[in-house]
């Protein structure tokens, strides 16, 4: 009798190269129908590649950054540039940076931003909601800086200033943990400075139901009250349905609460229309205090979601919006 793997190559029984190399291994493994498990294999890769994709796209997110983060590396090596610009040697490494995030808002999300107008020329507190990632709040800062060439200064969470090398890129774009001295020192300076009230719990926690998670929170208020400026509420439509979590999970939540550590998996990165909406300023009013403050800016943030999007959010709502030719107001 012809052993298999003999057959593969004396020519007696026609087959494919797969089903010889899969016979060899089966008399090399001792395996028997070794080619059923491998069809399961495939079946089982064909029904979760969907899966497996939307759980890694966000990590193209993370991959931007370190290339900002590199080129920032690169410019800095590049001493002679310096003479380029007088008043900041990294006017010229934010504008690129900017430019891929913008070439990235563009094409991945046709990303729009309305009311930049309303940002006003000197100092404010810029009040915004915050999706499953601040994506959306990058690409602001791109148009920002390359339509009106400002920085606008963020309020990060700390565990932001423990991830491995972006030391240089929170350097150049003024990112700092916030306590209230600095933020007003900032303001007083004349610099715009951003902060998200509801932080990495709304981040996590909230969903597209788009629920404002900040607590009792009211020192952005106090902070916009000590260096008399005004804030200014803004929200992206259809923020969380380009990126969304797992947050509705009790254990993640009970991890959260007691490690504060956003170990909660992401998912998405889908193509949505993304819209960013500026809201009009709140002035500086000396005669009302920090909790007052707070809920006149929760009331602002909440009037843009109320205009701007529809709840619950919808994914594919929000994909077919790319091919919309005007701007929604809903």
């Amino acid at each position: 009798m012809i052993h298999r793997n003999e057959s593969c190559t004396s020519g007696q029984v026609p087959m494919s190269y797969l089903c010889c190399l899969i016979y060899i291994l089966e008399e090399w493994t001792g395996v028997e129908y070794l080619e059923d498990y491998l069809n399961y294999v495939a079946y089982l890769l064909w029904v979760f590649t969907p899966l497996i994709i939307v759980f890694i796209l966000p990590g193209l997110i993370l991959l931007l950054l370190y290339i900002s983060i590199i080129f920032l590396y690169v410019y800095k090596r590049k001493n002679e540039l310096k003479e380029a610009y007088s008043n900041d040697i990294w006017d010229g490494a934010r504008q690129m940076v900017a430019t891929l995030w913008d070439g990235h808002a563009r094409i991945w999300h046709g990303y729009e931003v309305h009311g930049l107008e309303k940002i006003p020329e000197g100092p404010g507190l810029v009040v915004f909601y915050h999706g499953a990632t601040p994506i959306d709040y990058f690409y602001f800062l791109a148009k920002l800086l390359i339509l009106k060439n400002r920085m606008c200064y963020t309020v990060a969470d700390h565990f932001v200033f423990k991830l491995p090398g972006f030391k240089l890129l929170l350097d150049v774009f003024g990112v700092m943990h916030g306590p209230k001295e600095e933020c007003v020192k900032a303001l007083k300076n004349g610099h715009l400075v951003a902060i998200s009230p509801g932080g990495v719990r709304e981040a996590l926690f909230s969903d597209e139901t788009y629920v404002l998670v900040w607590g009792n929170r009211t020192g952005f208020a106090q902070v916009a009250i000590d260096a008399k400026v005004p804030i200014i509420p803004m929200f992206t439509q259809n923020v969380r349905e380009g990126i969304r979590t797992l947050g509705g999970i009790r254990l993640f939540r009970l991890i959260y609460e007691r490690l504060r550590l956003p170990l909660v998996p992401v998912y998405g990165e889908f193509p949505v229309k993304f819209r960013t909406y500026i809201g009009d300023p709140i002035p500086y009013d000396p005669n009302i205090n920090a909790a007052e403050l707070s809920g006149k800016a929760k009331v602002a943030i909440q009037s843009l979601i109320d205009r701007h999007q529809k709840i619950p959010g919808n994914v594919f709502r929000a994909l077919m919006e790319r091919f919309e030719t005007r701007q929604k107001e809903d």
